[in-house]
């Protein structure tokens, strides 16, 4: 009986959002939270409920296997608007059952922060779980990347099939201890892989084994590599499902043999696509579907966005706050862009989940690439800019390119009059849209 309540407070709350023009993903969610929090405990789920958590590229790849599933004519719902707490969950699932708690869809895909995974599911009810990897991200909120790890792992139950990232040895090391089936994928050595560590922020760097220390064949980036343990046999070498070839510039990728297109020419897009396939195999779907989604039909990138301002390209690269290896690949992007540049920072919070402001993730981010000759400016926005402007002068970056930006509104009349090249901005998710926002009351 509340369990049907909540099903029509949660229907009745998001129409009237809807009605409002409102987004309406989270309060449906938090009204049903309060009669009853463990409501989704008796939900009856469909045969397949997919999870995708991680502390980056959780949403680009959910984006993707929602893309394969949907394209394979799949009856799936995910929670697009990126809503990925309790009560977004709540409203998703809620939203999506009839009256006596059945849901109505073949496949319920599920993008969850990694600290709320146990709050949705008590039990496991995910059939997969796919973790992308785990590195040091809101350091503030999460402490360290083993903690995150034991807050997933403690859900699980063994009877969900792990689908890991294994070029993060952090992940790899469920195949020591996890009862349940782990489906491990990874990608070769691409052009862009480096064999000596341009920094030692790193996460892992001991095999969970033996705990000696690991020898990496070479990194993608930060604790992300090829690696191998030299006192045990602790290793990535065999992989359910590998990538090679990656050619960010001509898109493509091959995934066991068979040659794949990625929708944007950055590094995580190739491990998303991976992950995205090795889900989709393990689920059922063939070859041919998932390369008629991926080739023949791909899907726009959910990152990386451009636009176009007085003939001089925007690339739009979200940046996460708090997340020093978000930035890395956004910087290194950024480095291999060739032309003159103009690189825009900043952010107004942050973090949306919490109001103090620890901003000694900073200096782990590689701010030292942006030490380019091509970069002609770099323009500082937000309430954080001259934090942002000291961390660069640490770097060397010259003081010469800084322009401070105090108010928005004069943001895109600074880009015209006082930059030149092509413009990128790399700032966290809430920053994007204050400045699409501006962009198109320019337009």
């Amino acid at each position: 009986m509340i369990r049907a309540v909540q099903i029509i407070i949660t229907k009745t709350i998001t129409f009237i959002c809807k009605l409002f023009h409102k987004n309406g993903s989270v309060l449906p969610g938090a009204w049903a939270y309060v009669l009853n929090p463990h409501v989704l405990d008796t939900i009856k789920y469909p045969k397949y409920v997919i999870g995708v958590t991680g502390s980056s590229g959780k949403g680009t790849t959910t984006n993707l296997i929602y893309h394969i599933l949907k394209e394979s004519g799949v009856d799936v719902v995910y929670n697009s608007s990126g809503s990925n707490i309790i009560n977004g969950i709540i409203t998703l699932i809620l939203n999506n059952c009839n009256l006596k708690g059945e849901f109505k869809h073949d496949v319920l895909l599920l993008e969850l922060d990694e600290k709320h995974l146990h709050l949705a599911f008590r039990e496991s009810k995910l059939t997969h779980l796919v973790i992308t990897n785990i590195t040091r991200d809101q350091p503030a909120r999460n402490g360290s990347p083993d903690l995150i790890y034991n807050e997933i792992m403690k859900t699980l139950n063994g009877k969900t099939t792990l689908i890991i990232n294994a070029n993060d040895p952090g992940l790899l090391k469920a195949t020591l201890t996890y009862p349940g089936k782990v489906i491990t994928y990874g990608i070769n050595k691409t052009k862009d892989s480096y064999q000596k560590l341009t920094n030692y922020n790193i996460d892992y760097a001991y095999c969970p084994k033996c705990h000696h220390k690991l020898i990496y064949d070479f990194y993608h980036y930060g604790h992300l590599g090829n690696y191998h343990c030299p006192n045990c046999d602790f290793n990535n070498l065999n992989l359910d499902y590998t990538a090679d070839k990656v050619d960010l510039k001509k898109q493509e990728m091959t995934i066991n043999n068979q040659l794949v297109h990625l929708n944007k020419d950055i590094l995580y897009t190739a491990f998303a696509t991976l992950a995205a396939y090795s889900v989709s195999k393990e689920i059922g779907l063939s070859e041919k579907q998932i390369l008629s989604a991926l080739n023949v039909h791909p899907n726009d990138s959910k990152r990386a966005h451009e636009y176009v301002l007085d003939n001089r390209k925007i690339t739009m690269l979200e940046s996460k706050n708090e997340n020093s290896l978000s930035y890395f690949q956004s910087l290194q992007y950024i480095k291999n862009a060739s032309g003159k540049k103009c690189v825009l920072l900043g952010f107004e919070n942050v973090s949306r989940r919490y109001s103090y402001n620890d901003l000694s993730w900073l200096y782990d981010v590689d701010f030292e690439l942006l030490n380019d000759t091509n970069i002609t400016n770099i323009v500082l926005v937000g309430r954080f800019k001259y934090d942002v402007a000291t961390r660069l002068t640490y770097a060397n970056v010259d003081e010469k390119k800084f322009i401070f930006v105090d108010d928005l509104k004069d943001m895109v009349k600074i880009l015209k009059e006082q930059t030149t090249g092509d413009i990128y901005t790399m700032v966290c998710f809430d920053m994007t849209e204050i400045l699409l926002k501006e962009l198109k009351e320019e337009a």
